[in-house]
């Protein structure tokens, strides 16, 4: 009761709520074994006029939360006049805090307004029980509810629902989850989930009912969700989930609309779970309508800043081409980068659709508003906190007070992407200080750039190998590249330190140095041994968006160590005299082209390349290899490419050197399948010592097939054919130095060599490996050949 000087001035009801428990939801989420206090809320009735002044506030049943902490919390301090609304008001602002489970206020006839409250517990520990499927850290980072945290009923609830989705999303639609409290001394509590998994609900069939154009099997490979096979062990795809069904409908629509089906429609998808709760059985009904062309494409633009004629000569649509959806975007893409480049940022392209069933045609306008020209007020960089903010702007081809171009804007985008030093990188345009004014907006997202690499894989050539490497690619967050690492395998045994400037002066120029010790193993091969210790300086810079050249100077000392006792009488006259240790100068370039779609499965365009190196500035070698190799790209379609390769070198000395064996050409096995390692060209045919050769010319075809695999397996099938040749020793070693005439042992035929065969490159949790399966159509009697190769792509 409110009471003043003595006398009553009017009822007051103190309603006290103590809750129980938790409620339970339809998921699993029954009544908890031991019960919890709640949250509750005093309501205090009075008359409007019966008020009353506090005099002191004292707070009763605290144990953690300190006095002045509750008070702080109050909307009443002494002094203030309340009633029965203020009071009400307080209590609910008390239990909006969650720090209580019970709150009651009371003013006393002296005023002193009472504060009785019960603190809510604190969590001892969260259990998981039942969970198989997933892993107690799994559940753990999921929930809200930590130890140490404050119990409160609402976060339980919904860390339920937390757990719940997390099944339901991997598969298991009937999982239910069960919270339970334990109470504990000194206000504490255990809350244990007690979890059902239930069976895991997979997909039994996918049946499409109303289409024509498209087997069921056509229509089931778009879709994500996948028919539960007994193959698919490390997929969830093939578990029945209502979010990657409405994914799928979408995939669907694209499918047929990039087809020509513009009024595509899916009438129905029905979703029916077995009596036994295993798997669902999915039944879609659709619409497929009529396949269409486009019809007239035109153009419109507000007034002629931008030329609507000139815009329309862009499109990469044409009246009469089959209707696709995603050429659309494409148009939209084009004509909003036209517009950008043009320096009109901020414009807004709409395309507006006609259907003429009786010709079965869309006619499309693209509707263009066009704001005025725009010019770059600031650049700001956000989201780097080690990478130096000079390094992200390097990359950027436009700069503040510069003309808003959208081409540069993407391809600086493109080559803050390129760097490999953010997971994700954001280019927003937002109105400036003025309408003529633009704030450009880089966000990038920082991913780790250092790398610790230890390795082994096997191959059928080098046996074992292992590598260790440290990798920092933005090293002090300047963007350098540091490289130290060390392979040891049967064949070679590598350790070298590289250092990379990508700017270097601060100009568009990538300088560094390499410092190596190599030893090659080739006895099996070739009896002798070779070593090199050397480094190198290097320096390339871009010519244009899609060529690049370098140059070079490398300084090694290289040895060729020949067994013991080889040379006395029964060893190749042509390699005893490679013994010895010569120091190689040599100065060389590279001039590059790629106009590939993609840098590293390129289904379009070509490449090329032309490397030269002269050997001969100081040191003990002289000579010039000239290199170039070229390759073109078609695909079909995604798992259809065929691709066309063709490679070239030539070495010859000057001042009268031979070509040493080191700085020969040697093809085989993964440069010339069918062929062992050095397998082709000259040889001594009484050692069988392969020679190498100073010329090769080598050509290959090879198309990429679809294997019906999943793609989550990372596996691609090729069918190939390796041609070409290699030889052209010096003359001095294809002649006998004691009789003077040509040397019956050693065979250098410039010969066809062909092999033919597939291909399978599996991206393993290992790392990449690839199979060789060739069957060799032109050879040699003297080639070395193998029908199987099994190599791991370890090699730096």
């Amino acid at each position: 009761m409110i009471r003043t000087r003595g006398r009553i001035l009017g009822p007051s009801a103190l309603a006290l709520a103590v809750a129980a428990g938790l409620s339970g939801p339809a998921l699993a989420q029954a009544e908890p074994t031991a019960a919890a206090p709640q949250n509750s809320q005093v309501v205090v009735t009075a008359p409007a006029e019966d008020r009353a002044v506090v005099n002191r506030i004292l707070v009763r049943g605290n144990q953690r939360i300190d006095q002045t902490t509750v008070i702080s919390y109050l909307p009443i301090q002494p002094g203030d006049t309340v009633d029965a609304a203020t009071i009400d008001v307080a209590v609910r602002t008390l239990s909006r805090t969650g720090l209580f489970a019970n709150v009651q206020l009371g003013l006393q006839p002296n005023g002193d307004l009472i504060v009785e409250i019960a603190e809510n517990p604190i969590i001892n520990q969260v259990t998981f029980e039942g969970n198989k499927a997933l892993t107690q850290k799994k559940l753990t980072d999921e929930v809200t509810i930590k130890p140490r945290g404050i119990y409160t009923r609402a976060r339980v609830q919904e860390d339920v629902g937390k757990i719940v989705e997390l099944y339901r999303l991997s598969g298991r639609i009937s999982a239910t989850v069960t919270p339970k409290l334990v109470q504990l001394d000194q206000n504490r509590v255990d809350v244990v989930f007690e979890i059902d998994e239930g069976p895991e609900t997979g997909v039994a069939a996918i049946t499409f009912l109303g289409n024509t154009a498209f087997s069921d099997s056509d229509l089931r490979e778009v879709m994500v969700t996948k028919q539960s096979s007994w193959w698919r062990l490390f997929s969830s795809n093939d578990n029945y989930d209502p979010n990657r069904l409405d994914y799928d409908r979408e995939q669907l629509r694209k499918f047929y609309t990039n087809r020509g089906y513009y009024d595509f429609r899916i009438l129905s998808s029905v979703a029916e779970l077995k009596p036994d709760n295993s798997a669902f059985g999915m039944t879609m009904t659709v619409d497929e309508g009529d396949r269409y062309n486009f019809g007239e494409v035109k153009v419109v633009t507000e007034n002629d800043r931008l030329n609507a004629d000139f815009l329309q000569r862009l499109l990469p649509i044409r009246s009469g081409d089959l209707y696709e959806s995603d050429r659309i975007e494409t148009a939209v893409d084009t004509l909003t980068f036209a517009a950008g480049s043009a320096g009109y940022a901020f414009v807004e392209i709409n395309p507006t659709y006609r259907a003429n069933p009786e010709t079965d045609t869309i006619d499309v306008t693209f509707n263009i508003k066009e704001g005025q020209r725009v010019y770059i007020d600031r650049i700001n960089v956000v989201g780097n906190t080690r990478t130096l903010d000079s390094v992200i702007r390097r990359e950027l081809m436009v700069g503040e007070g510069d003309a808003f171009n959208r081409a540069l804007v993407e391809r600086s985008r493109n080559n803050l992407r390129a760097l490999g030093f953010f997971k994700d990188v954001k280019i927003e345009e937002t109105r400036g200080s003025a309408p003529d004014r633009s704030i450009v907006n880089v966000t990038v997202e920082e991913q780790p750039t250092g790398e610790l690499s230890v390795g082994a894989g096997f191959s059928s050539v080098d046996s074992f190998v292992l590598n260790l490497g440290i990798t920092e690619r933005n090293f002090r967050g300047r963007g350098q590249n540091v490289v130290a690492r060390a392979e040891w395998g049967s064949l070679r045994q590598q350790i070298d330190f590289r250092f990379t400037e990508p700017k270097f002066l601060g100009r568009d120029m990538r300088a560094g140095f390499d410092l190596f010790h190599t030893r090659y193993d080739l006895s099996e091969y070739s009896s002798y041994d070779y070593r090199s210790t050397g480094g190198g300086v290097r320096l390339s810079y871009p010519l244009n968006g899609y060529s690049s050249f370098s140059v070079r100077y490398f300084l090694k000392s290289d040895e060729v160590i020949i067994p013991s006792g080889y040379c006395n009488g029964v060893g190749s006259s042509a390699l005893c005299d490679q013994a010895g240790s010569f120091l190689n100068s040599s100065a060389g370039y590279t001039l590059m082209v790629n106009r590939t779609n993609d840098p590293v499965r390129p289904t379009r365009g070509w490449t090329a390349s032309l490397r030269q190196d002269f050997a001969g500035i100081g040191g003990d070698v002289n000579y010039l290899k000239t290199e170039a190799d070229a390759s073109w790209y078609y695909g079909f379609s995604p798992r259809w490419v065929v691709s066309l390769q063709g490679s070239t070198g030539y070495v010859t000395g000057w001042n009268g050197d031979p070509i040493r064996i080191n700085d020969r050409f040697f093809k085989g096995g993964n440069t010339f399948r069918g062929f062992e390692t050095a397998g082709m060209g000259a040889r001594d045919l009484t050692t069988t010592d392969a020679l190498g050769g100073n010329f090769y010319a080598i050509g290959t075809v090879e198309l990429t097939v679809p294997n019906y695999l999943p793609e989550e397996y990372g596996i691609k099938t090729s069918l190939f054919a390796d041609f070409g040749t290699l030889g052209m020793l010096d003359d001095r070693y294809l002649v006998d130095s004691a009789t003077g005439l040509p040397n019956a042992n050693i065979v250098d035929d410039l010969a066809l060599r062909a092999a033919a065969g597939v291909s399978i490159h599996w991206r393993s949790p290992m790392g990449p490996i690839r199979f060789d399966l060739s069957k060799v159509l032109s050879k040699e009697d003297y080639d070395k050949t193998e029908t199987f190769r099994f190599s791991t792509s370890t090699q730096f």
